[in-house]
């Protein structure tokens, strides 16, 4: 089955494209011409996953699914939340997030956090919405130079191991975007 991943973040492309396996055909945006910026506009997760996977359907007619995702820190009453990417500015610079997100926990005990994945899919005939999350902890400093993001800060439950300093195959066992993706598969399959 062919499907469109509706996202340019190669990293996001690389993790999905691993987990989906031979019996997909992933598409990205510029595999079907779609070179302009998506929507994000709403203050969601789910909202901006619709409006993204809604945008590549509504003028490409492919089928095609779109990811948002978070880091959502206790402390910061789920901050940084939707706006993950850009929470120290439009620039979207994980060294500046990671440093500002550091700053911002300074003097905190509670380091709780959950990193959160929306995807949302369209088929001709089903609008299906799929969730993943992780939890884990926010460490003083960075560990690690896989993944990206936050990665190098984010310490799982029960892991020894930060999100960065994981190989792809461990990663893609444990993280948000692996358990939305792996429900989304066993959707996919099961229309078989």
């Amino acid at each position: 089955m062919k499907l469109c991943f509706a996202s340019n973040n190669r990293h996001k492309l690389e993790e999905i494209g691993a987990l989906l396996g031979a019996d997909f055909t992933l598409m990205t945006l510029q595999d079907i011409g779609c070179l302009e910026e998506l929507p994000e506009t709403t203050d969601t997760l789910e909202g901006n996953a619709e409006e993204k996977a809604s945008y590549v359907w509504d003028r490409y007619h492919i089928p095609c699914f779109a990811d948002d995702s978070g880091l959502e820190v206790e402390a910061l009453h789920g901050a940084p939340g939707v706006y993950s990417a850009m929470y120290a500015g439009p620039h979207r610079s994980a060294e500046d997030n990671n440093r500002l997100l550091l700053e911002r926990l300074n003097g905190k005990e509670n380091r709780k956090a959950r990193f959160r994945a929306v995807i949302y899919l369209i088929l001709p005939e089903y609008r299906m919405k799929f969730e993943g999350k992780v939890d884990g902890v926010i460490l003083h400093e960075p560990r690690g130079s896989q993944g990206y993001g936050y990665d190098p800060l984010f310490l799982p439950d029960g892991c020894t191991k930060t999100l960065a300093e994981m190989n792809l195959e461990e990663k893609n066992e444990i993280s948000h975007r692996a358990g939305a993706v792996q429900q989304l598969v066993s959707f996919l399959k099961s229309l078989r």
